[in-house]
C-alpha cells in the first residue's frame, strides 16, 4: 500500500471486500431457518405488494420489522428471486462496512490505523462469514456502530454537534426498523454507562437531545406509525409481546449456558478477539474517547445477551465491531512502540488458530471416511444425510491447510515482532480459506445437511398441490416449493392434510426419525434421501 496515494485506499478496500465477499454468493442454497425465513419474506412483499406487512406464508410475521426485506426485494427486482439476490445487500453492506472502519479511523487516528482496522475486521472468522449471509444482523450492526459513533462525536466533538446528533438519530431509526427496538436499547444503555463513568460531566445540550429524538422518530415512524395508521396497532402490539418473549424465555429451543457468548464471540471472531486481549486495561480508554464508547458498546451487548434467555449465535455478533477496534488499538500501539506481543497471547493465538486449521480440514475427512465413523455417531438423521451420494474430489481437506500453513506463518512473524505482516498473512489466509471453502466444500456440505429437501421442494414446484413438514419446522417449502398466495389457511393446517377431505393432492416430508406418518394408511412413500422420506396423499373420489 506504501506505493499508491492514500485517496484511493477505500477504493482498494472496497475492490478486494467484493472480490472476496461477492464471488459465488449465490452458489449454495439458502440455509434453514434464518436465510430463508428472510428472502421468503421479501418475495412475498413482491408478489403481494405490500411492502409494510411483514409476512411468510402470506401470514402475519411480526418478528421482524421490514427494512431488511425491503433491501432483499429491491435486490430481487434486480437480479431475480435467487439466492444471490438474498445474500447481495449483506455484501454491499460488508463492503460499506471496511469502507467505514477505514475512514473513522484514519479521521480518528491515522490512514495505517484505519487499515489495520480494516485488515483485523476482514480477518477475523465470523465477521467475514456474515457478509457472505442473508441474515439481518450485519445491516443492524453497521447503523447501531455508526450511530453511536455520531453519537460520541455529538457529545466529546467540539463542531457539528447538532448535524451529528440528527445523524445519530436517523441511524439509530434505521436500526430500529432493521430488527426492532433492541437496537435503540443497546444506544441508550452505552450513553448511560458512558454518562456513569464520566460522572455525569459530558451531558448533551437540549437541542441536541431534541434533534437525535426527532431524527429518529421520523425515520422510524416510516414502518412503525405507517404500520398503526393503515391497519391499527395489533400487529405492533404483537411485534413487541414477541421482543418481550425473548428476553424472558428460551424462544424456540434456543437455551444455552450464561457464558455462551463469550464462547461465541472469542472462537468466532479469531484472530482479532485474541489480539484484542492487550487492550482490555485502563491504559486503552484512559486518554480516547472512541476507546472509551467501543469497550462500553463491547461490554454492554456481552452483558445484555448473556441476560437474555433466547440465546443465538448472531445475537451477541454488536460487539464485533467495538473488539475489532480494541485489537486495532492494540496492534498500533505495539507498532508504533516496537513491542511485541506477550508469548502467552501468542500462544493463545497459535492454539485457537490450529483448533480451527484442525477443524477447516477435518470436515471434509469426515465424508471421506464416513462409513468408519458412522458407527460412533448416534443420530440416524445425520447418518442418513452424510451417506447420501454427493460427489467430493478428494482434495478439499487441503483447504483447512491453507489456513492451517497461514496460522503458523503468521505466529512466527508474530514471534520475530513482526506484528503487522504475521496480521497481512493471516488476513489473507482467513479470506482464500473462506473463499475456497463457499465453492468447493459449503455447496457439497448443503447438500449432505438440506439438498435431499430442497431438490424435492424445486422439483415440485408449479403443481398444484398442498406441501408441508411434519414432525419438523421449515421454512423452505415457502421459498423453494414457491408458495402461492392461496388456500392460506388449509395450508398452515397440516393434520388437515393428513387426515382431511382434500381438494388436490398433497406431498409431506419427514425426517426418517419420524414415526407417525409411516401409521397413517392413505400416505405413499415416494422416496427416502439423505434423511428426509418424502409422501404424496391423493383426494378420496366423491
Amino acid at each position: 500500500m506504501k506505493n499508491i496515494d492514500e485517496k484511493y485506499y477505500p477504493y482498494l478496500i472496497a475492490l478486494i471486500g467484493a472480490l472476496f465477499f461477492l464471488p459465488f454468493l449465490g452458489s449454495v442454497h439458502l440455509f434453514d431457518w434464518d436465510e430463508i425465513n428472510f428472502a421468503e419474506s421479501a418475495r412475498e412483499m413482491l408478489i403481494t405488494g405490500d411492502y409494510f406487512r411483514v409476512r411468510v406464508g402470506f401470514l402475519p410475521f411480526w418478528e421482524k420489522p421490514p427494512f431488511f426485506f425491503w433491501l432483499q426485494a429491491a435486490s430481487m427486482k434486480v437480479f431475480g428471486v435467487n439466492e444471490f439476490a438474498a445474500r447481495f445487500p449483506n455484501t454491499m453492506f460488508g463492503i460499506l462496512t471496511l469502507v467505514t472502519l477505514y475512514i473513522i479511523g484514519k479521521k480518528e487516528k491515522n490512514s495505517t490505523f484505519g487499515l489495520i482496522w480494516v485488515l483485523l475486521f476482514f480477518a477475523s472468522m465470523l465477521p467475514h462469514l456474515y457478509f457472505k449471509s442473508g441474515i439481518i444482523d450485519p445491516v443492524f450492526n453497521y447503523f447501531i456502530f455508526t450511530a453511536i459513533y455520531f453519537l460520541m462525536k455529538a457529545m466529546t466533538g467540539a463542531e457539528h454537534k447538532l448535524r451529528n446528533s440528527a445523524i445519530s438519530g436517523a441511524l439509530i431509526g434505521f436500526a430500529i426498523i432493521t430488527k426492532g427496538p433492541v437496537g435503540f436499547l443497546l444506544l441508550l444503555l452505552t450513553f448511560i454507562v458512558i454518562l456513569t463513568v464520566d460522572k455525569f460531566r459530558h451531558w448533551p445540550r437540549i437541542k441536541d437531545i431534541a434533534i437525535f429524538a426527532l431524527t429518529t422518530f421520523l425515520v422510524s415512524f416510516m414502518w412503525y406509525g405507517a404500520e398503526v395508521i393503515a391497519n391499527g396497532p395489533w400487529f405492533l402490539v404483537e411485534f413487541i409481546k414477541y421482543q418481550i418473549d425473548l428476553f424472558s424465555r428460551p424462544v424456540a429451543g434456543h437455551e444455552q449456558p450464561f457464558y455462551y457468548h463469550f464462547v461465541v464471540v472469542f472462537l468466532g471472531c479469531f484472530p482479532m478477539s485474541v489480539l484484542a486481549l492487550g487492550s482490555f486495561n485502563k491504559k486503552t480508554t484512559s486518554s480516547n474517547h472512541l476507546a472509551k464508547w467501543m469497550m462500553v458498546l463491547f461490554w454492554v451487548v456481552m452483558i445484555l445477551f448473556t441476560i437474555v434467555t433466547t440465546k443465538i449465535v448472531h445475537y451477541s455478533s454488536m460487539a464485533y465491531l467495538p473488539l475489532s477496534y480494541l485489537a486495532a488499538i492494540y496492534i498500533t500501539r505495539l507498532v508504533s512502540e516496537k513491542g511485541r506481543i506477550p508469548k502467552s497471547i501468542t500462544w493463545v493465538y497459535l492454539g485457537i488458530g490450529l483448533i480451527f486449521g484442525i477443524l477447516l480440514t477435518s470436515l471434509p475427512l469426515v465424508i471421506y471416511f464416513i462409513d468408519d465413523i458412522k458407527p460412533y455417531i448416534n443420530d440416524p438423521f445425520a447418518v442418513a444425510g452424510l451417506m447420501k451420494p454427493v460427489h467430493w474430489n478428494g482434495f478439499e481437506f487441503l483447504i483447512g491447510l491453507i489456513f492451517v500453513g497461514a496460522v503458523i506463518i503468521s505466529t512466527i512473524q508474530l514471534f520475530k515482532s513482526n506484528i503487522l505482516k504475521g496480521v497481512s498473512i493471516m488476513g489473507a489466509g482467513t479470506g482464500l480459506t473462506l473463499l475456497l471453502y463457499s465453492i468447493f466444500i459449503v455447496p457439497k456440505i448443503e447438500q449432505h445437511t438440506q439438498g435431499s429437501l430442497i431438490d424435492f421442494l424445486e422439483s415440485v414446484q408449479g403443481e398444484d398441490v398442498y406441501v408441508a413438514t411434519s414432525g419438523f419446522y421449515s421454512y423452505a417449502p415457502f421459498f423453494y416449493f414457491k408458495q402461492p398466495n392461496d388456500n392460506l389457511s388449509k395450508r398452515a393446517n397440516t393434520q388437515w392434510l393428513l387426515t382431511g377431505e382434500i381438494d388436490k393432492p398433497a406431498y409431506f416430508i419427514s425426517k426418517i426419525t419420524d414415526s407417525y406418518l409411516p401409521t397413517l394408511p392413505d400416505l405413499k412413500l415416494i422416496k427416502e434421501e439423505g434423511g428426509y422420506r418424502f409422501y404424496k396423499r391423493m383426494p378420496i373420489p366423491e
